[in-house]
């Protein structure tokens, strides 16, 4: 080992009815070569995953959770105790832990405390909130009488008060929890009070406006001015107490329109209902400069341009022009009345067809069309199910009505008067995943890959079973069943086996590109070749990059008391072998063989 070692440590606690939870912390001192030579290292790398539950019976009006997952970012790429895929691949490590109070007053408040970090694995940057506070008074309805009916534009007037305050901290692997951290943190309080009513037009129409209030504490802000030292544009932090104040108006009308087609009682599709509910809304934010200055932008001091000393802020700054928009937005539902197969049932059966299908645009009436320009791309999404809710589809695309110049920049032309279609497609994308199993949707495989999950990865095996000493899928098999049963029930079946695979296509246009930028498929798939045999294969292609995404493939042998296993990854940055022999018994399960090639990281 040339001095490297290892530490771990897992536990779970539990309180009954008042509270559960487990801790795993990870520790290795990782060395390569010898000291003295060049190629000399010598590093510590970690990872803390705890995660915490409170019962709701232990005390109704309060709760505390977390969910932790957070280390050295390079853990999961140079573990030599762990090869999990999925969280190797994966570049996020997040974690929260919140605290949250109702307090039982009229009206009722609501608090809560929440400490977040989100990691970037790749560029080793982190951002904390350490903590975010949240509380809420419960909407008030001043005009309600003593009945209390809320009917009609003045008694559904209602009105709120929010605060969220944050304490914001980005930093690094290098610098975390050292003293340079919380001198960079950001400090801001966001206090709004919504006022909001409700109510119907001609019957058939939903309508609502609202104002909305807001003010913004911040105990840090800018000023800007040009260092003639340095030649260029410098911001100096101010330290101390300032505040801006902004408001807006919004507004929408929305309503809901069902048609049916019927095609007749003796028909295999009966009928096909199409649902939609079209709305469209207004947002009005008026210009704010009177929190502007002016700063000189070179050495002459005769070229001057506006900032605003909140600009860093974490809750944003105050908008220098007015927002004046109109947006569109439709959502469309189809689903069918078919003969059902079994002719012993008289109900027709119902499917759907599309879950749901929307567009939404925007219109800016206050563009100039130069800085900007009317309408906002239209964005479509939909998404259904087939087989029997096995396969799921989603797909999506973004359509721009303007063209574009030859430096790939959107101008205040149409598309179709620039002599091309009416809208330009820029991207679009579509995603299937597929699963079947010979048992049945009810019967699935219900172990779930926890471990590569916790770390943001996915729960089934398309980036293969993890080979991970906390891992607690510890076999393929289920120790429940009976030697003796299993294997009459192997014979007078058909082989098990369960299948899943995910397809992904990304199509780009954004700069007249026109190409694929993604299109892969992954597929995992186990079977039981024999009672006491299983085997199963994980891999994909990628068609753009024209090659084998990451292939693993895996046997286990059911040795009664014992279990043995394999598990080869034959090629890519993550080749790798393994191979475990063992016993099954918890008490006795040091008792094994476990090799591994080490994975060229």
């Amino acid at each position: 080992t040339n001095g490297s070692y290892g530490m771990r440590f897992e536990s779970s606690y539990a309180k009954r009815y008042k509270f559960r939870g487990n801790v795993n912390i990870r520790f290795e001192n990782l060395i390569s070569s010898e000291r003295g030579y060049p190629d000399y290292l010598k590093q510590n790398i970690y990872n803390i995953q705890w995660s915490h539950s409170k019962d709701s019976k232990a005390s109704p009006n309060s709760s505390f959770s977390a969910s932790v997952n957070l280390g050295s970012s390079k853990y999961f790429k140079q573990s030599i105790n762990q090869v999990n895929i999925g969280s190797n691949l994966n570049n996020t490590l997040s974690s929260s832990i919140s605290y949250s109070k109702n307090f039982t007053s009229v009206p009722q408040v609501r608090m809560s405390l929440t400490a977040t970090h989100s990691q970037n694995t790749q560029t080793e940057e982190i951002n904390m909130t350490l903590p975010t506070l949240q509380l809420s008074v419960d909407r008030v309805y001043p005009f309600v009488g003593k009945d209390g009916v809320k009917k009609g534009f003045f008694k559904n007037i209602n009105l709120q008060y929010n605060l969220n305050g944050r304490n914001s901290i980005v930093t690094t692997d290098s610098l975390f929890f050292k003293p340079q951290m919380f001198r960079d943190a950001k400090v801001g309080f966001q206090h709004s009070i919504p006022l909001s009513t409700n109510f119907k037009i001609f019957k058939y129409f939903s309508a609502s406006t609202s104002m909305n209030y807001e003010e913004i504490w911040y105990t840090k802000t800018i000023e800007r001015r040009y260092d003639v030292d340095q030649s260029k544009v410098v911001d100096k932090t101010i330290n101390g107490f300032d505040a801006f104040r902004t408001y807006s108006f919004s507004s929408s009308v929305g309503t809901t329109i069902y048609g049916t087609f019927n095609f007749g009682e003796n028909k295999k599709i009966k009928s096909i209902r199409h649902v939609m509910r079209p709305s469209v809304s207004y947002g009005y934010t008026p210009s704010f400069e009177k929190y502007y200055d002016t700063y000189a932008s070179d050495a002459s001091g005769t070229m001057n341009k506006q900032y605003t000393r909140f600009e860093s802020g974490i809750f944003g700054a105050p908008g220098l022009s007015n927002s004046n928009t109109l947006g569109f937005d439709l959502s469309n539902t189809f689903e069918a009345k078919v003969t059902d197969k079994d002719s012993t049932k008289v109900e027709p059966k119902k499917i759907m067809l599309l879950n749901n299908l929307n567009l939404s645009t925007s219109y800016n009436l206050e563009a100039d069309g130069v800085t900007s320009l009317a309408f906002s791309p239209v964005r479509v999404s939909g998404g259904t199910t087939l087989f029997d809710n096995k396969m799921n589809v989603n797909f999506g695309a973004t359509l721009d009505p303007y063209a574009i110049d030859n430096s790939g920049k959107r101008i205040n032309v149409f598309n179709i008067d620039n002599g091309g279609s009416l809208f330009r497609m820029t991207s679009s994308n579509m995603t299937l995943n597929y699963s079947l199993s010979s048992k049945g949707k009810d019967d699935k495989k219900k172990d779930k890959n926890v471990q590569s999950q916790r770390n943001g990865g996915r729960e089934d095996d398309l980036f293969g079973t993890n080979r991970d000493l906390g891992d607690n899928r510890k076999s393929q098999f289920d120790e429940d069943d009976d030697g003796e049963d299993k294997i009459s029930e192997f014979f007078n079946s058909k082989l098990p086996w369960d299948i899943t695979f995910a397809y992904s296509l990304t199509y780009g246009n954004n700069n007249r590109e026109n190409k694929i930028i993604g299109n892969s498929i992954m597929i995992s798939a186990n079977a039981d070749i024999t009672p006491k045999w299983k085997a199963g294969v994980s891999t994909g292609y990628d068609f753009v990059q024209k090659g084998v995404t990451f292939t693993q493939l895996r046997f286990e042998r059911d040795l009664l008391s014992w279990r043995m296993s394999f598990n080869w990854s034959p090629f890519g940055t993550n080749a790798n072998w393994g191979f475990f022999i063992g016993i099954k018994s918890g008490v006795l399960s040091d008792i094994k063989w476990d090799k591994r090639s080490v994975i060229n990281r």
